[in-house]
């Protein structure tokens, strides 16, 4: 986890952000490099990964399938940087290429009522008022970032993070929009 983290943190240091490739289209042939499913013909945000070195990014079906990449200490110490699909900007359905931002910079809301490819995903956005209005609509709890770590990757994964009220607490996860898990 302490990998994960300080690899990601690594992302914002501005020096680097110049030289840092942009964001790739998702076309109809790319599959996703978890789990090779086709990423176009599932719905949700979408992620994208540099490692260091590399002109090609790694393309994920969902934000989960990304953060779960992200996870891993072979690809922590290589990552570069990483993209998700601004939600607060494009649709559900179909995600704009337009609309990726930094994965490092976006709010997450998790626990929602919304599926993505591979069932639940996080919903990603550029900005904390957007994702909060996808949380009050939704259900879920929002969080930065950093918030995000293999307790929480694991529970999507197998279902346990439901939606609305009753929503359950992930120990060592902030919430950040001070309300308390009964909403």
């Amino acid at each position: 986890m302490l990998l994960l983290v300080l690899s990601l943190a690594g992302c914002t240091d501005a020096s680097t952000t110049a030289a840092q490739a942009a964001p790739q289209p998702i076309t109809a042939g790319d599959s996703c490099h978890v789990c090779g499913m086709l990423i176009t013909e599932h719905p949700g945000p979408k992620g994208q990964a540099f490692l260091d070195g590399a002109d090609a990014p790694r393309k994920f079906c969902s934000t989960l399938e990304l953060f779960v990449f992200l996870a891993q200490p072979e690809t922590a110490s290589r990552l570069s940087h990483a993209y998700v699909h601004d939600i607060g900007v494009t649709t559900w359905g179909t995600p704009a290429d337009e609309a990726f931002i930094r994965a490092d910079e976006a709010w997450y809301v998790v626990g929602h009522d919304r599926r993505g490819s591979m069932g639940h995903t996080l919903a990603s956005f550029a900005d904390r008022d957007d994702a909060e209005a996808f949380r009050r609509e939704h259900g879920g709890r929002t969080l930065a970032y950093a918030d995000i770590d293999l307790d929480l990757l694991g529970r999507l994964g197998r279902g346990e993070v439901s939606h609305g009220a009753g929503a359950p607490n992930h120990a060592g996860m902030a919430q950040h929009d001070g309300s308390d898990d009964s909403r």
